[in-house]
């Protein structure tokens, strides 16, 4: 027999070769990732200082992670923020203008396939979950390889339905599950219970008291809550933030049951958990609106290969940050486009694909890069900064709802343009019938509410421009104060900047509006 020539390096090649390949895998599977986004939840919970919040799963992850003090949605509008958190870009640009459900049927651009998050993880190598709240388009842009089914008012249950997911073995990919509940969104009816003639909202929580399935529900009395400052102090709005809280505390259940399967299947320190919500609190003043009640949220990140852990950070960090986040941690990410490694251009995407190809697939923009930045650099560092100025961006709610606003902001200052401002400011269908806000109406234009009277809060001025550091509640409004005027033109000039930057159509509006 004539002995084979090379046989020892090609062998050896061989198993250099295997090595790195189980190496790879091995170093996969051990960055395992959920993406648990809440409903139009504010930062009230007990790692936030919150007095009254029942979040004991939270504040473990907390204390376990990075708590992020300054986190910003770019938007308080549920589908163009989701569409913001899967996109790593602004939604005037990803063409996710408001709702998409319903007649209102707004889609992002066909093209952002090529940043799309459950796209980019998936050629990173990840098998994608998707559970609850979608409320996103195209599908096949946000495409998901497994979608479960999950009572969204019931992130207990949610969790169990995700069990299986979570603890598949038979695909060796490290997982991704986005899980998203419908808590603490308005719904399921008004509490009947009430004394007052204005009936709260229950939040999705059951009538009379009752109990989500595997549920401890837990009960706020209104004389208890605090009340944000952005809110009138009143009995109607204190009994709907007893429901409002009550809900937060049903998802802090959820998580705490998530928690519990990935170290029940030995998972939780090879998983890196984010825990936060689309935007602020379903009350008029927060949700919907650009202040700091609508676009504050909570916003905690654990990773179990940070050494540092329980950090307060201060560092300014945005929605648009989510997508590269996440995908720099899986180890996708390009630093240098900053934009995915294994990325396919929308028209090899699409080619063959002719139902989508005659359609405006991309309003004019390219897709190669991400707005946001990564801020796994950043965690577990409590003196570390991100974003120097964060931009918000909204345009609709629903479809009836146009009124552009945009928004630089730092640390000492806050200016919102607000474009349509000769249009009354108008309202989400369910906060306009949330007692909370139609008892002060009912009394009349000056009625307060919050820091404002019902006329201040419907009648909007094209400039609001707050001295943050000193004002935090947005009380005083300085646009016109010649003591502030070169401030307001340098925040002016700013914003304008951004705008370009960031491909904003609305710009043009400065010339003619």
């Amino acid at each position: 027999m004539t002995p084979r020539k090379n046989s020892t390096p090609a062998m050896a090649l061989l198993v250099i070769l295997l090595g790195m390949t189980l190496a790879f895998n091995l170093r996969a599977a051990e960055r395992n990732i959920i993406f648990f986004i809440t409903d139009d939840e504010s930062p009230t919970l007990g790692c936030y200082g919150d007095p009254v919040a029942v979040t004991p799963h939270a504040d473990s992850l907390a204390a376990d992670g990075t708590l992020f003090l300054n986190a910003f949605a770019t938007t308080a509008s549920c589908s163009a923020s989701r569409s913001v958190v899967m996109s790593g870009l602004h939604n005037h640009k990803n063409g996710q203008f408001g709702h998409q459900h319903h007649f209102h049927k707004f889609a992002s651009f066909h093209d952002v396939v090529s940043l799309s998050l459950p796209r980019v993880l998936a050629r990173a190598g990840y098998r994608t979950g998707h559970i609850g709240k979608y409320h996103v388009a195209p599908e096949e842009v946000y495409h998901f390889e497994t979608y479960l089914n999950g009572p969204g008012r019931n992130a207990v249950q949610m969790a169990e339905n995700a069990r299986g997911f979570i603890t598949d073995t038979s695909d060796k990919r490290p997982f991704f599950l986005y899980f998203a509940t419908s808590d603490p969104h308005r719904g399921g009816g008004t509490d009947q219970n009430s004394r007052l003639e204005l009936k709260p909202d229950l939040f999705g929580n059951r009538p009379n008291r009752g109990s989500h399935a595997g549920v401890t529900e837990v009960f706020f009395s209104p004389d208890d809550v605090p009340v944000p400052p952005f809110l009138p102090d009143t009995p109607e709005t204190r009994e709907e933030l007893a429901h409002y809280y009550q809900s937060c505390a049903r998802i802090d259940q959820g998580l705490g049951r998530l928690i519990q399967i990935l170290k029940e299947a030995d998972l939780y320190d090879s998983t890196l958990i984010v825990f936060t919500s689309d935007h602020g609190m379903a009350f008029s003043g927060g949700k919907t609106t650009v202040y700091e009640g609508g676009l504050r949220v909570p916003f905690v990140v654990r990773d179990p290969y940070t050494e540092n852990r329980g950090v307060r950070s201060e560092a300014m960090i945005s929605h648009i940050d989510i997508t590269p986040s996440l995908l720099d941690f899986a180890g996708g990410l390009d630093h240098g486009i900053n934009g995915p490694e294994n990325w396919i251009s929308p028209g090899e995407f699409w080619k063959d694909k002719d139902y989508v190809a005659r359609e405006n697939r991309s309003g004019g923009f390219k897709f190669r890069s991400y707005h946001g930045k990564s801020w796994i650099p950043i965690l577990g560092k409590p003196d570390a900064t991100h974003w120097e100025t964060v931009f918000a961006s909204h345009t609709f709610h629903e479809i009836q709802m146009y009124y552009p606003m945009r928004v630089v902001r730092d640390r000492e200052f806050k200016l919102i343009w607000n474009i349509a401002h000769g249009l009354e400011y108008p309202f989400a269908s369910d906060l306009w019938a949330a007692s909370s806000w139609q008892a002060q109406f009912r009394k009349g234009p000056d009625a307060s509410y919050g820091q404002k009277t019902v006329y201040q809060y419907i009648h909007r001025p094209e400039f609001e421009f707050f001295n943050i550091a000193d004002d935090p509640n947005e009380s005083k409004n300085l646009a016109d104060d010649p003591e502030y005027r070169l401030q307001f033109e340098n925040y002016k000039a700013r914003l304008k900047e951004f705008q370009k930057e960031m491909d904003d159509p609305w710009i043009m509006k400065w010339d003619y509006e």
